[in-house]
């Protein structure tokens, strides 16, 4: 199965907190982080290959570093197990809404999102063939992702479940990816703007007393976006359900900050009842410098007001060097964020950045 970062890929500092000037938003203090200790996570794809001595010298060196779980996109216990000897929390990586199960597809083609145009993503997917989004607004569609999350946390094994691609399509892809499917998205497009299929359409009308088609410009209804999230939020809520009767944590991956995921996916997080959340906040895919990590943490962390702990996702071939990368992870942790996400090759010299890091945020 392809990954989300698939498609979206086309010196010490310490000290350095205390240098960092103050995000928009009011960050953190850094004393407020010695309250709570730092856990750091990491994605990893597992694979069946790997030898289990190596995974036992890997997951002991992550714990040493301040690393204290795993979000594996596949399910094998060998690593879960192997993991949780070595005293990390073992969670797996789901995807949610984007299905394109072969079984799936050909059983309920009905549960696909349509775009504007009234095309379905079942057999006319938007920029990449396995971008199959199913309709959030469908009863259906609600008890069939809930009968996975209640499957996979029976488990002993499985500490907690890491929702991803927990959202929309992507009306508007982040301005690095734009060159690359050759796309100018200085608008909604109406083959990227889902979902319009017959559920929502009558969902909504039964809300707002107000048909789609009715809508001049249904792109600028504010009315039509909050159905949107408030369809992904019902979805979300309900699964967290699922997880608090199986007594296990509930996390989600998401876009970077409340205003670009409400904005170009309609994932409106900050509603979310979860355990945690882990914003993509790939710095690179927006063009922006490493300075607007510590400013989209500082964003979710004011608009979360304390409701559950934010991790900053980060993305590592996203940075040039080692020293970059600390800086990054710097400005993360002194504007609130209570540890780290990796995604990429975590190396030593990857891990002793997370320590640095740490350390200056803890001694400042």
């Amino acid at each position: 199965m392809n990954t989300r970062r698939d498609f979206l890929k086309a010196g010490a500092l310490a000290g350095l907190a205390t240098a960092i000037p103050a995000a928009s938003f009011a960050a953190t203090p850094a004393t407020e982080a010695k309250k709570q200790p730092l856990r750091h996570w990491v994605w990893i794809r597992p694979k069946a290959t790997d030898k289990e001595a190596e995974l036992r010298q890997q997951y002991r060196r992550f714990y040493e570093a301040g690393i204290r779980g795993v979000f594996f996109e596949a399910d094998s216990e060998k690593h879960f197990r192997i993991a949780k000897e070595n005293k990390l929390e073992a969670h797996r990586w789901m995807w949610t809404m984007n299905r394109g199960e072969q079984e799936l597809l050909k059983a309920h083609p009905e549960w696909y999102a349509r775009n504007r145009k009234g095309e379905s993503c079942a057999d006319n997917p938007p920029y990449v063939n396995y971008y199959r989004w199913l309709c959030p607004s469908r009863e259906e569609v609600k008890h069939y992702l809930a009968a996975d999350v209640r499957q996979i946390l029976s488990k002993d094994y499985i500490d907690g479940i890491h929702l991803d691609y927990v959202r929309f399509c992507d009306v508007i892809l982040p301005v690095n990816l734009w060159d690359n499917y050759k796309i100018e998205q200085t608008k909604e497009l109406p083959e990227y703007d889902y979902c319009y299929c017959e559920v929502c359409r009558a969902k909504f009308k039964e809300w707002r007393g107000q048909a789609i088609g009715d809508i001049a410009y249904p792109e600028a209804s504010l009315s039509w976006r909050l159905f949107r999230y408030n369809a992904i939020n019902g979805i979300v809520n309900h699964l967290a359900e699922v997880a608090k009767e199986k007594k296990k944590p509930i996390t989600a991956a998401v876009f970077p900050t409340p205003e670009v995921a409400r904005r170009i996916v309609r994932q409106d997080w900050t509603n979310w009842n979860l355990d945690g959340v882990c914003p993509m906040i790939y710095h690179g895919f927006y063009k922006e410098d490493v300075r607007w990590i510590g400013d989209a943490v500082a964003e979710g962390v004011h608009f979360l007001s304390g409701k559950f702990p934010l991790y900053a996702g980060l993305y590592l071939p996203d940075f040039k060097t080692d020293a970059e990368l600390q800086q990054g992870m710097t400005y993360a942790l002194a504007n609130g964020a209570k540890g780290i996400s990796l995604f990429g090759d975590v190396s030593d010299s990857v891990l002793l950045a997370l320590e640095r890091a740490s350390a200056s945020v803890k001694g400042s």
